[in-house]
């Protein structure tokens, strides 16, 4: 059940976090709560699946170099490959597509020749080749939403 802390944090901080020393201060001070409460809420709403991270969007290649990729991966290792491929920092998310490529990850490297190196480890440790999808045209969907905060 979403307590009404979780409910004002799911709602104001899809976007315009604050960036600061003190983040989580700054909201427990606009929420008139405390930081500690402010803390404790992001985690539960992270165990329970609520939100998976919290984080900057940067466009795609404005810091480093990034890329799509897929693989065919058989629907018996697709957790375990998955789960390899998610170990490296360099993955931003990985997910599950109904295709015969279906699994598609975005990849994000300081440059051309770490996303490279990070694509062959990947390639080595899964024994499935990966198919790099470059970005041609770049489209922003902003995925956040107003939240019913007298039915959430």
């Amino acid at each position: 059940m979403l307590s009404p802390l979780h409910k004002q944090l799911l709602n104001d901080y899809q976007r315009d976090f604050p960036l600061s020393s003190r983040p989580y201060q700054d909201i427990a001070d606009t929420l008139g709560v405390t930081e500690a409460e402010v803390l404790s809420a992001f985690t539960e709403l992270n165990a329970d699946g609520f939100i998976s991270r919290i984080g900057p969007v940067i466009p795609p290649n404005h810091i480093g170099v990034s890329t799509l990729v897929a693989m065919s991966v058989p629907e018996a290792q697709l957790q375990v490959v998955a789960d390899k491929i998610s170990a490296h920092p360099e993955v931003n998310h990985n997910y599950e597509r109904e295709h015969q490529l279906n699994l598609w990850f975005v990849l994000i490297a300081t440059d051309a020749e770490h996303l490279r190196q990070v694509i062959e480890a990947i390639e080595l440790e899964t024994s499935y080749p990966a198919i790099q999808l470059p970005l041609l045209d770049d489209f922003f969907i902003d995925l956040g939403f107003k939240l019913d905060l007298n039915n959430a």
